[in-house]
This record gives C-alpha cells, sequence and structure tokens, in this order.
C-alpha cells in the first residue's frame, strides 16, 4: 500500500502497482483507510467512565491517570483473586506482528493472566490441516494461472480474497475451468464457469464422496499415495463403503449427476487447484471439512504439479519468524490456565475458578462480534469485572469499558506482517504521526507493566529492537526489508511444498491420512464427515421448530466489524438485510423489503427482508456484521451460540437454526 503525505497529513492511497499480489489496487474496504484514520469519531485521548456500563459515557483523562488506574484495578485484582483472574482479549484488528502479538503477551504472560485460545477465525482448519500436513502451507497463489481446473470452495473470493482473483482471471485466460461451491450465489459464484449451491455444514461429504469416485474409477495416483501418504488404504475403504454420491446427494442436497460430473472433472484435470475459505469450518464439523478437502490433491497426485494442491493459508510458510521471541511463552507460569474466546460469554458469566475479574480488550469488539452476544452483554455488564478497551473508535464493546484507551491505525506505526494469502514478509513504515494522544498497542503494554513496577528488560524492549529479533532467522535484515517494503520468501518458484519426495513435519513424515494426532484431539482415526451440531441429523426437533440455516458472512463493504462506522462504506451497504428464498418467504408471508425478526432460543435481530434466489431453499443469509449501535442494539450474533468445532475449538457462526417473520 503507497500513501501519500503531504504536509504531515495522509492525502491519497492505493496498491502498489510494482508489487505482484497488490498490483495497484486495493479492496473496497482498505481503500478507504483515509476516511478510517480521520474519521470525526477516532479516539484521541484516554477516557474513564462516568455513566453505567453501556450507556458510553465518558470524561476525559491524562496518559497517568488512566495507567494508575489500569495499574492499581489489575494489581487489585491479582492480590484477590489471583492473576488468572484477569483476561486479555485479541484477534486481528490491527494484524501486525509487534501491534498484535508481541508485548501484549509478554506482559500477560508476565503476569500470570489466563492465556486466551484465539479460535474466532481460522482455528478449525488450521488445526485439520496441522494434523494431516503437519503445518497450514499450500501453493503460491501467484502460480495457479497455471491450474486447468479451479475450484473455489466455500470462499468469495471477489469480496474476501480480491488480490487472488487477476490469477484466477490470467487461469481462466489460459484456458482454466472455475467452480464455486457455495450455498450462497455469491458474487464469486457469478462470475464462475460453476455454482453448486451445497447444503451448509456438508463439505465434507462432499469431498468424501469426490474421493469415493476417485478411488472406484481408478483416477487415483497410487505411485504418490504410495510414496506420500499413510492411511489412503483405510480410506478407500471407506469412501468405498460409506459414501457413495447415491448416499451424499441427499446429504448434500446436490444431484447425484454435480457429484459424479465434479468427481470425475476433477480426477482428469491437472493442475488442479482448490482454494477454501473460512466460513466452510464455522460448523460443528469444520475440521473435518477441511480435512477431508485437503486430502484430495494427495489421491490425485495434483500437489506434484505448480499450481496444484488446496490452499486455506499460505500462514505455515512464515515459520522461520521467530514468534517465540516475539512472544515469550517461556514467560507464562506452569498450570496457566487457557480461555476459548468464541466462549467468552461462558467465560464472563459461568467461569468462577476464578471469575474472571478482569478484562483488557485490543484489536477486537467482541460486543459486536463474538457469538451469543446476550450473553457477552451480560458479562460485560457486570460491576464486579473491570474493563480496560484499546481501540479507534467507541465500539459497542468500548461502551462497556472502565478505561479508554486510543491506539494507533496503521498509517501511525511501524510494524512486521506476514501475509495468509501470499508469501512475501512485508515493513508498515508509519506515514503519518499519531493523532492526538493515540499510542501504539505496543508502548501502551509498556507503560503499564512499568506503571505495574515491572522491570524486566523484556517488557521495555523498544519495538525496532523486537523487529529485528523476530528476522533473525530469515535471510535478510529489518534494514533490507525497510528499504524493499517485501521480500519473497526463499521457498523456491513453484513453490511445491508436498511434491513426490518432500518430507512433512508430521511425525510420519507424510500426508496423515490416518492420524493418531486427529485422534487425541478427538477426531476418528481417518476423515469422516460430521453433521452440524443444529441439523436433522442430531436435532430433528430444533430443525421443526427452526427450520432455516442462518449464514452471516461478512458484507461487501465490512471486515467483519471492522469499516462499519466510516461513512461511504455503511451507505454502500445500506442497512442490515435478510435474504431469503421465495418460497420461504411466501411460507410465512413476507415480501420483499419488509422488516423481518430473525430469531431462535438464544436471541432475535431485525433486518429488512431481500426475496432472492441468491440462496437455496431452507437457508437465509445476513450480510455481517454490523454495530448493533448503528442498528437498534442488534445483529446476527445475538442467534449465534458458542458451540465450538470438532477440532481447534473454532467458532460456529454458521451452525445457525432459525426461524423468521414479519414484525
Amino acid at each position: 500500500m503507497l500513501v501519500t503525505v503531504e504536509d504531515g497529513r495522509a492525502i491519497r492511497l492505493g496498491g502498489d502497482p510494482e508489487h505482484p499480489v497488490t498490483q495497484g489496487f486495493l479492496c473496497t474496504k482498505v481503500a478507504k483507510y483515509l476516511e478510517r484514520t480521520y474519521h470525526e469519531g477516532r479516539l484521541l485521548y484516554p477516557q474513564i467512565r462516568t455513566g453505567a456500563k453501556g450507556e458510553g459515557t465518558f470524561r476525559r483523562a491524562t496518559w497517568d491517570e488512566a495507567l494508575e488506574l489500569i495499574a492499581t484495578r489489575l494489581q487489585r485484582v491479582i492480590d484477590t483473586d489471583g492473576a488468572q483472574a484477569i483476561l486479555p482479549y485479541s484477534y486481528a484488528g490491527t494484524m501486525g506482528l509487534l501491534q498484535g502479538e508481541s508485548m501484549d503477551r509478554r506482559f500477560f504472560q508476565r503476569i500470570g493472566a489466563s492465556l486466551l485460545d484465539r479460535t474466532i477465525c481460522a482455528s478449525a482448519g488450521a488445526e485439520a490441516l496441522n494434523v494431516t500436513y503437519g503445518t497450514r502451507m499450500g501453493p503460491d497463489p501467484q502460480d495457479i494461472v497455471d491450474a486447468k481446473l479451479i475450484i473455489l470452495w466455500g470462499t468469495n473470493t471477489l469480496t474476501a480474497n480480491p488480490h487472488l482473483w487477476p490469477f484466477v482471471r490470467r487461469a481462466k485466460a489460459n484456458g482454466a475451468t472455475t467452480i464455486c461451491i457455495d450455498p450462497l450465489r455469491t458474487r464469486t459464484a457469478v462470475a464462475c464457469d460453476e455454482h453448486i449451491a451445497i447444503r451448509p455444514g456438508t463439505d465434507a461429504a462432499l469431498a468424501l464422496a469426490i474421493a469415493h469416485v476417485l478411488f472406484r474409477d481408478g483416477l487415483d495416483d497410487r505411485g504418490y499415495l504410495e510414496s506420500m501418504a499413510v492411511g489412503w488404504e483405510g480410506l478407500r475403504e471407506r469412501v468405498l463403503a460409506e459414501y457413495s454420491p447415491e448416499r451424499v446427494a441427499p446429504i448434500c442436497r446436490i444431484p447425484v449427476e454435480t457429484i459424479e460430473h465434479l468427481a470425475r472433472r476433477y480426477g482428469t484435470t491437472r493442475p488442479t487447484f482448490i482454494r477454501v475459505n473460512y466460513g466452510l469450518q464455522r460448523h460443528a464439523g469444520g475440521g473435518s471439512a477441511v480435512r477431508a478437502i485437503s486430502i484430495l490433491p494427495a489421491i490425485t497426485g495434483a500437489w506434484d504439479d505448480a499450481g496444484g494442491g488446496v490452499l486455506l493459508s499460505t500462514s505455515g510458510t512464515f515459520s522461520a519468524i521467530d514468534y517465540a521471541y516475539l512472544q515469550r511463552p517461556d514467560f507464562t507460569p506452569a498450570g496457566t490456565r487457557t480461555i476459548n474466546m468464541s466462549r467468552l460469554g461462558e467465560a464472563l458469566t459461568r467461569i468462577d475458578d476464578p471469575p474472571v475479574k478482569a478484562l483488557v480488550v485490543y484489536n477486537s469488539n467482541p460486543g459486536a462480534v463474538a457469538p451469543d452476544r446476550e450473553n457477552v452483554l451480560a458479562g460485560l455488564r457486570r460491576d464486579d469485572l473491570f474493563t480496560v478497551v484499546l481501540e479507534h473508535f467507541q465500539t459497542d464493546t468500548a461502551d462497556y469499558a472502565d478505561v479508554l484507551l486510543p491506539a494507533t491505525t496503521q498509517l501511525e506505526h511501524d510494524d512486521l506482517h506476514k501475509a495468509y494469502g501470499h508469501t512475501y514478509v512485508m515493513f508498515n513504515q508509519a506515514a503519518i504521526a499519531p493523532l492526538g494522544e493515540a499510542l501504539p498497542n505496543t508502548e501502551i503494554f509498556r507503560r503499564i507493566a512499568a506503571r505495574m513496577g515491572l522491570r524486566d528488560p523484556e517488557l521495555q524492549e523498544s519495538d525496532e529492537s523486537m523487529m529485528r529479533g523476530a528476522l533473525r532467522h530469515l535471510p535478510f535484515t529489518l534494514d533490507e526489508l525497510r528499504d524493499k517494503a517485501s521480500i519473497r520468501l526463499d521457498i523456491g518458484s513453484p513453490h511445491l511444498p508436498y511434491r513426490r519426495g518432500a518430507r512433512l513435519s508430521t511425525p510420519s513424515g507424510k500426508i496423515e491420512i490416518a492420524s493418531e494426532r486427529a485422534v487425541a484431539h478427538g477426531l476418528d482415526l481417518l476423515p469422516e464427515y460430521v453433521p452440524p451440531y443444529e441439523s436433522e441429523e442430531r436435532d430433528p426437533e430444533l430443525v421443526r421448530r427452526f427450520p432455516l440455516a442462518l449464514l452471516s458472512p461478512p458484507a461487501h463493504s465490512f471486515l467483519n466489524s471492522t469499516f462499519v462506522n466510516v461513512a461511504s462504506l455503511r451507505r454502500a451497504a445500506g442497512k442490515p438485510t435478510l435474504e431469503i428464498h421465495a418460497d420461504d418467504a411466501s411460507a410465512r408471508g413476507i415480501a420483499n423489503g419488509v422488516q423481518v425478526s430473525i430469531f431462535n432460543d438464544r436471541g432475535a435481530f431485525v433486518a429488512e427482508a431481500v426475496v432472492t434466489d441468491r440462496v437455496r431453499p431452507g437457508v437465509v443469509s445476513a450480510p455481517s456484521v454490523w454495530w448493533p449501535k448503528l442498528t437498534g442494539g442488534t445483529n446476527a450474533n445475538h442467534t449465534t451460540s458458542q458451540a465450538v468445532t470438532d477440532i481447534g475449538g473454532g467458532a460456529t457462526f454458521y451452525d445457525n437454526l432459525v426461524d423468521v417473520r414479519a414484525v
């Protein structure tokens, strides 16, 4: 990203035309980052709550006053309830390695606070890949121009990953076929050659049916399997016995012929590239779905091809970054408990050994994005909970803070970035001075540590020093990275991480289709289909009461709850809507444009009905995540549950049955 600065003010930004991935353009959201940075609602100085929790009334404070209050209250919690009564809560609102996962981790681990299991986005699929391949890695997205079949599975690429699309377009120009597998007819589905509207949460069943056809019709690469995989014989036996297209078709709600055609095309085309994204793992069997899909290129040997394989994330490619140096996990006292962030409501209302008495939120907005929002708010309202929020704006979460601290945006601090959609390490150079009294997260935690009397040199280390330490095992220096802005990892071109002859970081050194580590996590030895919690397979009575499966993917103009308060993007998004098929709307007397209530036993929210064939019957979609304070006090997370995935403890936002009625 290139930022133009004039007289100390950023006046223009755009994608770097010389970067091979950015290629001169930014996504819809980040293109408005100047509007966000200079937003009239920016938090510019520390504030202390004056009204009731949730009212959002504060008074201006000095940094000294705010830091003294934080230090005093955190120390009081440590003295009375123990350090594990303090809970940090963060995710990816600021994604840099420093502002996201360095001094903050050092501080909380040094004082002995509870650990946070950061599961809300990617943990199910990540752990599934870890037990199968030993890491989260796939082909270099730039290599997919060589692919002849591209399957975009559970990904709305044009919205969520637009910098992949130029490579998809080049592959299509070279003769590739594109297929989108998604319950919704997204912008991406419309742009593909074919769209398969699968029933939500049944992706593993479809993948195993494809495997059935591959083995049945002799389309497997026996040489690759024998050389590179363990457990494939058991998988072949299972899928031939249990996952025929005839059995899977009614599970996935797609025709037998569609499964047969897809499988044969996959098995007879080289190279084949599958892009999976995080939406398809947000249900009970999310980890099993990624696991099942990920072994398809092992069956066909597609890992041998440039542009072949499966990609969920490139993050495992960045293993040479010294995360231990940044985070210092060795500071953590033995026996420290871990709390799952996807179950924040439970943590704040039910855990009592010890209860959470202090919550420090940064890089996240759980008051809007955490599942089962009613429960989360009940916890945030507790009078005995001391809450500190580091933020850019007064979000729904910030309204419940006791102390509100102004943090810098991406334009106002230096940072290092890895990627999960490409293979470049990046240096983020501050373009402007911090606005008002805003400080980087790293400096805020340094100051809190000092105010609490912690003298460890690791808690006062400078950002520059931490960056040098993080890069010390890479073949370039911080100075070289700063000069070039981004450097591709030294991974070869094309990048073939699981080519024939490679040794993996699994215990066997091979692709573990049969995985004892999966068993240790509670999965079956072999990939299988795990139905959604809220489904006819598990709870027919619940389906009778709440017959519609609700999906709540990020709106095109939002990045989860980030950017919702940017006026131009909110205008583009319009208003909260619910897409509903004409059959389901007619059965409920719902007309296009009417206000509807979407509800289940956990709660309800209100949106405007959009009667459309973009969703299949039995599925409704509410593009999200709106700030409730801007939309009448509710959003889709009033209906989502705190249940977690089969592996990785991930959130199950899309395992969510509801009904709809006009209001």
